[in-house]
């Protein structure tokens, strides 16, 4: 089939033959094309790296600000469910049981806010029953819980198109993602949220008899680090569950030993080291963060001290630096060393200087975080006095409570009997017990 080209502007007509200027036109627009592109994404990078946000839309908990352009303030009529969401979701919960939390509250859906804000969403709601604007999608709330937007962070360049010539949308590798800190006031504590997203990354399944297992995510194999595997063994008498190293049930012998614990006496040991400590909350609040604050206190002293020592010798060193650098260019100015001695051991001293400025600020950050143990502690104190007295484990308790549950190996011990070590690092605070 034959095509007939016809540019007006350029006068140009297939039929009476192209000039000789038509590959250069194209080109010349190809290249103003790209050049285009080019300027807009520089233009939209400025605004990411000044902290301006361009979104269309504000996300649920936040409204955009009146008075400065592009910027991102709480809105409090809405931030309550976004923190009720991440509460939920730290206590255990994944986004199927908060869907249907949320709807049993009869907490309203974002698309419910738009409609009755600006008109938006009007098909989802305009004659429709009153329970239509209770529905939570459980895609959303996913996305909520891993949205950096909520610690204060604005996350760009997730999508982008293949190149200016195909507007065909990818998802970006993470490692070219744009991530801006502090771009506006955070609704949820960096603490909820790293929780939250080691909530989602082992998340804990339904297994056939419709049971959750409470200990998903938790428990870690003390030799390899592994995840421990769930089992149930049901070719005895009495059908029970357990726990084996998730490295030796993939490789065997070849990867590390079994580990194994039976579920019952796991649970029994856990729930009664959650019963002494929430007792002794409940009964001497005070003497309790005493135990707490001592029961590192030979470890930690001990670092403090080495770490302190090394401070004060690389604060000496470095004050001995500054002298030799003077007295290095009185000698070099004087003409008692030679221009090259000069310069080579002027490098020397700087490279030294370097690291020695490195390693200062590493060890004063290091001592100031042991600060920040008392408070921790009393965090600790207060989240297990919400648990007074506990009669069963759940999993928004142990995710509560605790951040890992390290299994040993059994042994055989003196009497004959296997023994076996269980260590549980409670958040805030790590190994007590």
């Amino acid at each position: 089939m034959k095509v007939r080209y016809i540019a007006v502007n350029d006068n140009e007509d297939t039929d009476k033959g192209l000039s000789d200027f038509v590959p250069f036109k194209n080109l010349i627009n190809e290249f103003m094309a790209k050049d285009t592109s080019r300027k807009i994404k520089g233009a939209f990078r400025a605004k990411f790296l000044n902290g301006e946000r361009v979104n269309m839309m504000a996300p649920l908990g936040y409204m955009k600000h009146p008075e400065i352009k592009n910027k991102l303030m709480i809105d409090e009529e809405t931030a309550w469910i976004v923190r009720k969401i991440f509460d939920l979701a730290f206590h255990g919960m994944g986004a199927k049981r908060i869907a249907e939390a949320l709807m049993d509250e009869k907490v309203l859906c974002p698309g419910w806010f738009q409609y009755t804000r600006n008109g938006g969403c009007a098909r989802f709601f305009e004659g429709q029953p009153e329970e239509k604007r209770y529905m939570w999608s459980q895609t959303y709330l996913k996305n909520i819980l891993k949205d950096e937007t909520y610690i204060g962070n604005t996350v760009h360049n997730r999508l982008a198109a293949v190149s200016y010539k195909n507007k065909k949308v990818v998802r970006n590798p993470q490692e070219k993602w744009l991530r801006i800190e502090g771009t506006h006031e955070a609704i949820i504590s960096q603490e909820v949220f790293e929780a939250v997203q080691e909530q989602i990354a082992s998340r804990r399944r339904e297994c056939k008899n419709k049971r959750t297992q409470i200990f998903a995510g938790l428990l870690r194999c003390a030799d390899c680090g592994w995840m421990m595997r769930y089992g149930i063994q049901s070719s005895a008498r009495k059908q029970y569950a357990y726990y084996t190293c998730g490295k030796y049930r993939d490789y065997q012998t070849r990867g590390c030993t079994t580990h194994y614990i039976r579920y019952d006496t796991l649970y029994a040991y856990v729930l009664a080291r959650i019963q002494h400590w929430s007792a002794r909350a409940i009964q001497d609040e005070e003497t309790l963060l005493r135990q707490l604050l001592s029961a590192g206190d030979r470890e930690r002293n001990a670092a403090q001290k080495k770490q302190a020592a090394e401070l004060k010798k690389a604060g000496k060193r470095k004050g001995e630096l500054d002298g030799l650098f003077a007295k290095l260019y009185e000698d070099w100015a004087a003409g008692r060393i030679t221009e090259y001695n000069f310069n080579m051991l002027t490098a020397k001293y700087q490279t030294e200087q370097s690291e020695l400025a490195e390693k200062i600020d590493t060890l004063t950050a290091e001592l100031d975080a042991v600060k920040q143990t008392e408070n921790d502690a009393r965090k600790w104190i207060d989240l297990i006095r919400q648990y007074a007295d506990p009669t069963e484990l759940t999993a928004p308790l142990l995710n509560a409570l605790i951040e890992k549950i390290v299994v040993h190996q059994s042994i055989e011990g003196e009497d004959g009997e296997q023994e076996q070590e269980i260590e549980i690092f409670y958040r805030f605070i790590g190994k007590i017990d």
